[in-house]
């Protein structure tokens, strides 16, 4: 029998070239702001407000290099689940040579292969949980871009917060630039857009483990899932939080592909898939097809450039 590996994709199309990312493409002149504070609390907001985003953005690049680490343990485990899974179906038809004499060997060798399946379903979920605390990281991250004033501006010591306690406070500074170039508003945008990639990735993701932890032979009892079924207690209260939750539907939001429109999918899962099946679904796990790697490293090298530092 053969034993399945995912199979490397064909490379992710290039992006055209306007969108080679300049950040000053973003520029902030098309994000309209309040005034600027004035420029003596300025000067004191810019040292804070340039430290928190080297902060936040230092996390974006380490939240994407843990995505990678679980994407591949997740891989990994979903293609021994996969040749497990195939051992046992096709144990009967095998040809056992001098084992075949060995009393109950089908039987036994089939109950191994079980376990060892129920061993790689822990796994997989395990890194299914990863990846969704690493995106709510994420969200959280995009969303803590600001540096709001801290207590009153006449305090004798003024300190800022990422939250605020002024209705008046936006945290960007009146949009002036932070560094060199682009104000806060231009960096929550660039993060938000790879938030939204990592987002759509992992449902994706969530649609083939909902498909892997399903599968099963004839003879061994496997709980079979549906995509309005939590696959663990409180998968719903995270996905919420990267909001890929409808409590309109009372189940996750349908899976899609990046530029796709449609927001209708047929989600249907079989208990014994075929292996060519199976072999789509460990090759679209390794393509990450929803994430376009050559963006992404432009806009970490872009906002590197920007703040002197290396994210890449």
């Amino acid at each position: 029998m053969e034993t399945l590996e995912p199979q490397s994709p064909y490379s992710s199309s290039q992006s055209s070239s306007n969108s080679n990312l300049k950040i000053e493409n973003l520029s902030s002149s098309s994000i309209l702001s309040p005034q600027p504070p004035p420029s003596s609390l300025f000067r004191l907001w810019r040292p804070a407000a340039q430290r928190n985003l080297r902060n936040q953005w230092s996390k974006m690049a380490s939240y994407r290099q843990q995505w990678l680490s679980a994407s591949s343990n997740g891989r990994s485990h979903a293609t021994s689940l996969v040749n497990s899974y195939l051992s046992e179906r096709y144990m009967a038809s095998m040809e056992l040579g001098v084992l075949s004499d060995m009393p109950d060997i089908r039987k036994k060798a089939s109950c191994k292969l079980f376990k060892q399946q129920e061993h790689y379903r822990r796994k997989l979920l395990s890194s299914y949980k990863d990846m969704v605390t690493v995106v709510n990281y994420m969200v959280s991250t995009s969303r803590s871009m600001r540096s709001f004033l801290k207590g009153p501006s006449s305090s004798p010591l003024v300190q800022f917060c990422s939250y605020s306690e002024d209705t008046n406070d936006t945290g960007d500074g009146g949009g002036i630039p932070v560094f060199a170039f682009s104000s806060i508003a231009v960096y929550e945008k660039l993060a938000e857009e790879l938030v939204q990639m990592f987002r759509l990735e992992l449902n994706l993701k969530r649609l083939l483990v909902v498909e892997l932890l399903s599968i099963g032979s004839e003879t061994t009892q496997v709980n079979e899932l549906c995509w309005s079924d939590e696959v663990y207690p409180g998968e719903f209260d995270d996905l919420s939080l990267c909001d890929l939750y409808s409590r309109e539907t009372c189940e996750p939001v349908s899976p899609r592909l990046k530029d796709w429109n449609s927001d209708k999918t047929a989600v249907q899962c079989n208990r014994q898939p075929s292996q060519e099946i199976l072999q789509v679904a460990l090759t679209t796990w390794l393509a990450e097809v929803n994430i376009d790697t050559q963006r992404v490293n432009e806009i970490f090298t872009a906002v590197g450039e920007e703040m002197h530092v290396n994210f890449l």
